[in-house]
């Protein structure tokens, strides 16, 4: 069965989707039976994928010619599958994992099954809505395992259509706008990552290994475009062409503008599936691909300087932003903006502690978006808006609602002994042995953060109860099944990060060694 646990966690997904379509029309309540039901199977089986992965087992060894097994060092041998795709051009069914692709998969199978729960407030087209639905996480799956650089990018644009049409039909009212916002953005991006995919491939074929034209450990072991006293210009551009194409999906500013709206419009299910996993395939493109492929690129002073600065814009610009929101969803959304920040911050300045800081903290805002972007669906659901200064007095209104919000916006926060701590500081470590002035800009984000989330505290929760809100009735049985796991996990992981920290590891280990003899 391990052999065959990465395609399971892939397309079991489909199989749902094929059982949705082959339901009458009508029975609604059966299609978010096996909503229910295939996202809870995919979440089992990448937990058990956490629970059997060693990140120090033996290296798998590639069918490819002239691909050793230390060339696969990092990858578990016992769920790598590879085969022949499409044979005349090397393209392999090739599918792998390593420490940041088990957390990444675990984070994406808990966000899945959860968001379903969120989704039972669509009443229309409920069977496209699902079947969409189960064609995005498997799009998302296969983003995180695949190890073809040319089934990398059909899983990256896979999610790119039910994304659009998910916003597109059941969002708000600029649902349209929105839509094609994040479609223009997105193609962009992944038009840049295409070039560069193209790039390699006539490389290798140039140098004679058409076999290792998609290989992605292979292309990152061999350094294709490497030259001595480097980088080149063309590697300039490679390097910046992927960055673009994977600061969009972060989004790193100031190619940010379509998350704002995209979140606004979309409904909460999505919500929490474009925050919390669909940012972090970004983040993870740059460390998978990006710096692996062109380190020369990445280590330059130049390079890390500029991309540390854009990580502090990031903190402070979207921090600002939440600051001066109106709409308790847009106020999320331009958190995450300044959230993702410390990601980049922490992979720019190639310091141990930065990159298990930005990865972890990927983990945990994937954690603390998603219950953030929940609650505000329960409020929505009741209240049909999102003004902030609307609200007041919602904690006697709803106090076990009120609980929960506590600890998302506590832990979106990054209050010790809640998950979004860790991440945060991890990153301020290593950015203090990069730059103390980069490091203490940085360091306004954190006072910032905590004035926006206090006050839209102060101004949701607290003050008397207003008599508009009577009637409001605090979470119901399927609200608590959606937000009360994130609840759990953002105290479990924030109290034990070692949990989390210890999967990744020795990732971070093989990811730095790449820079030996540039840094």
């Amino acid at each position: 069965m391990d052999k065959a646990l990465l395609t399971l966690i892939t397309f079991l997904p489909l199989v749902g989707a094929a059982l949705m379509l082959l339901t009458p029309r009508g029975k609604d309540n059966v299609i978010r039976g096996l909503a229910v039901a295939t996202t809870a199977i995919v979440f089992a089986l990448t937990l058990y994928l956490w629970g059997i992965f060693d990140p120090n087992s033996p290296a798998p060894a590639s069918s490819v010619a002239g691909v050793g097994t230390e060339v696969c060092a990092g990858y578990d041998a016992r769920t790598w599958t590879e085969t022949p795709w499409i044979a005349p051009y090397r393209i392999y069914y090739r599918l792998g994992v390593d420490g940041l692709s088990v957390m990444l998969l675990v984070l994406t199978g808990l966000l899945s099954f959860l968001a379903v729960f969120s989704g039972f407030t669509i009443r229309k087209k409920v069977k496209a809505f699902y079947v969409l639905y189960m064609l995005l996480v498997t799009g998302m799956m296969g983003v995180f395992v695949a190890l073809d650089f040319f089934l990398f990018y059909v899983f990256w644009e896979l999610m790119l259509l039910p994304m659009y049409f998910l916003i597109g039909i059941w969002g708000g009212p600029r649902k349209e706008y929105a839509a094609i916002k994040f479609f223009i953005y997105t193609l962009l991006g992944s038009v840049l990552i295409l070039l560069v995919i193209l790039a390699y491939y006539f490389k290798m074929v140039s140098l004679g290994s058409p076999q290792l034209a998609f290989h992605i450990p292979a292309l990152v072991a061999s350094r294709p475009f490497s030259v001595p006293g480097g980088p080149t210009l063309f590697q300039h551009l490679l390097f910046w062409g992927l960055f673009i194409g994977f600061a969009i999906k972060v989004p790193i500013f100031p190619f940010h503008t379509w998350l704002p709206d995209a979140h606004v419009e979309a409904p909460t299910a999505i919500s929490v599936i474009l925050a919390g996993v669909l940012l972090k395939m970004g983040g993870y493109g740059i460390l998978r691909l990006n710096y692996p492929l062109l380190p020369e690129v990445g280590a330059a002073p130049a390079v890390m300087a500029f991309l540390a600065i854009l990580g502090v814009v990031n903190i402070i610009y979207g921090a600002f932003c939440a600051l001066g929101q109106k709409d308790f969803k847009r106020l999320v959304a331009y958190s995450s903006v300044s959230h993702m920040g410390y990601v980049l911050l922490g992979i720019a300045i190639l310091r141990a502690e930065g990159i298990n800081g930005a990865i972890f903290q990927m983990f945990a805002h994937g954690l603390s978006s998603a219950m953030m972007f929940m609650l505000v669906g329960v409020l929505y659901e009741r209240a049909h808006h999102r003004d902030i200064a609307r609200f007041g007095g919602i904690a006697l209104q709803m106090p076990r609602y009120f609980a929960l919000a506590v600890v998302g916006f506590f832990a979106s926060l990054g209050l010790p002994g809640l998950v979004g701590f860790v991440g945060e500081i991890l990153v301020f470590l290593g950015a203090f042995q990069y730059s103390a002035w980069i490091a203490s800009v940085a360091a306004i984000g954190l006072l910032l953060t905590a004035g926006y989330i206090l006050w839209t505290m102060q101004r949701v929760f607290l003050g008397a109860a207003k008599p508009e809100y009577e009637g409001f009735s605090d979470c119901n049985r399927w609200e608590f099944a959606a937000i009360v796991p994130l609840a759990v996990f953002s105290i479990l992981f924030g109290v034990l990060p070692g949990i989390i920290l210890n999967m990744f590891s020795a990732s971070t280990e093989r990811f730095l060694a790449l820079f030996n003899g540039l840094l």
